[in-house]
């Protein structure tokens, strides 16, 4: 793991200088024709599926309480910035949220008016000087890059909730309620941009090259640098999924 460790900031050195260009453009466009088939065929009529049978309060509800379990990431990742303000309300969220919220279900903190901070292991290492390295279009997750895939890894290897679960349950569960999140996680996901991603690939030329295009620029906004002529979409973050 250190091994690996080390030379993932190797790489990620070497990448420093790299902007958004798409050195891998061919074989990242035999991903994502990989995922817009798996789209086709599973994951948009899943999604469909699921916003006609659960009621949007509850999907609002469940999409709250994974949200929720997503704050000690980020509190992590805001303490590694030295964020220490945001680490704060990050904290106070997550118990707010946790026990008035009833487990999350009810986003109790934002409606308090401390809404939901950004933190991720990607973002960390662009706070240290990291480099996005090429772009990358992941299978089944969707556009990314070199450092934010590492970074995502990352981040599901430190996540405290993913600890608490594999104690508390044998791993095989474990396993299973991992995956049964982040599937519902996706499929929610897909379900609030069915719309959205319907009118982006009505009005692109390539599909491939606006989405990339859009989700980079997200990611900038994300990051607080600058882009001429952004635009982006009002949900969209995992297209892939």
């Amino acid at each position: 793991m250190r091994a690996l460790a080390l030379s993932t900031c190797l790489l990620l050195g070497a990448c420093a200088t790299a902007d958004n260009r798409d050195p891998f453009e061919r074989i990242n466009r035999h991903i994502f024709e990989f995922n817009d088939a798996m789209d086709a065929g599973i994951i948009r009529p899943a999604a469909e599926s699921w916003r006609a049978t659960v009621p949007e309060p509850a999907r609002r509800g469940i999409r709250n309480a994974l949200n929720n379990l997503q704050e000690p990431v980020v509190f992590i990742n805001n303490m590694l910035q030295f964020r220490l303000a945001d680490a704060g309300t990050t904290l106070l969220r997550f118990s707010m949220n946790t026990t008035v919220g009833v487990l999350g279900v009810m986003d109790v903190a934002t409606q308090a008016g401390h809404p939901q901070r950004l933190g991720d292991f990607g973002q960390t290492l662009y706070a240290a000087g990291f480099g996005d390295g090429p772009f990358l279009m992941l299978p089944l997750l969707g556009p990314s890059n070199v450092r934010d895939a590492i970074g995502g890894g990352v981040d599901s290897f430190i996540d405290p909730v993913g600890y608490a679960i594999g104690h508390a349950v044998p791993r095989t569960a474990a396993t299973g309620v991992g995956i049964g999140r982040g599937v519902i996680q996706g499929i929610d996901l897909r379900a609030e941009n069915i719309e959205n991603l319907d009118a982006l690939r009505a009005d692109s030329l390539d599909y491939y090259a606006r989405l990339r295009s859009i989700m980079q620029q997200r990611r900038d906004a994300q990051l607080g640098r600058t882009t001429e002529g952004g635009e982006g979409l009002m949900t969209l973050d995992d297209p892939g999924g």
